[in-house]
Order: C-alpha cells, then structure tokens, then sequence
C-alpha cells in the first residue's frame, strides 16, 4: 500500500490553512463596513464589470448560483447592486453596482488594501508576487485537466 504524503504536506489542507489565515486579517475589517465575505467578492466583481450576467458573476465570485441568488437579495435590499432581465434572454438575470454599490466599494478599498501592505511586510512584495502568480499557474494548470 501506498504511504500517504504527512498532512502538513497536503496541498490542499496549506490551501484551506491559508486561506483561513489571510481571511482571519479581512474578516474583522468586513464586518466594520457591514459586509460577509462572500458580499465584498461579490461587490469586487461587480465593481469591475459595467453589467455582468448572474452565472458568470457566480463563476468569477465562486459562490454558487443557489447561494448567490440569497446574497444578491440581501444586497439589492441594502441597495448595493441592481438586478434586471437580459432584454435579448428573459432568462439571464443581470447584475451591476449600483451608486450606493460604488460608494461602499470605494470606502472598503483603502482598508483592503492596508491589510495587503501588511501582508507584503510580513512576506515580502516579491514574495507576495511569487505566491499569487504561483497559485495562478496552478489554477490555470488544473483548470485545464478539467
């Protein structure tokens, strides 16, 4: 029988451990601008797209469409984002931030980023660098196995 690799080695336990980590830094700031996790990817997404249709916007958040149709009701009742019908596809749903959307954007912003520069600090910028476009390689190879 084969010997399984030490659990501190398993990549996707150090994933989910960093992951836990850097989220442990955001988490505390999000709940002072009102907002989960998954609202602020959400609103990140959003905030770079003019329009965006519900399931790209649910492939591009990772949340999926079951969960994101909830999140996206809380956030049309907060009055952040706008939902309307694709005139060419009654069935595609499309979401935009709406100015109220666009304003908590820009407030979160500059927190966001004051807990990357901390991480830079911590890591390193290069290092930091190194990491994201190892972990998009590694997307990118494993999304093609798919």
């Amino acid at each position: 029988m084969a010997k399984l690799r030490n659990i501190n080695r398993s990549l996707p336990m150090q994933l989910l451990q960093a992951r836990e980590s850097t989220m442990f830094l955001f988490r505390p700031m999000l709940r002072q601008f009102g907002l989960t996790d998954q609202q602020w990817r959400v609103i990140r997404v959003l905030a770079t797209n003019k329009q965006i249709e519900a399931f790209e916007l649910s492939q591009q958040s990772m949340i999926l469409p079951p969960s994101l149709t909830r999140i996206l009701k809380n956030l049309e009742e907060k009055g952040f984002v706008k939902r309307s019908t694709d005139i060419g596809d009654q069935r595609k749903v499309l979401v935009s931030l709406s100015a109220r959307g666009q304003k908590k954007y820009q407030q979160v912003v500059p927190a966001s980023e004051k807990i990357y520069r901390s991480i830079e600090r911590k890591l390193g910028k290069r290092e930091l660098t190194g990491l994201l476009n190892q972990l998009i390689n590694l997307n990118n190879s494993l999304e093609n196995e798919n």
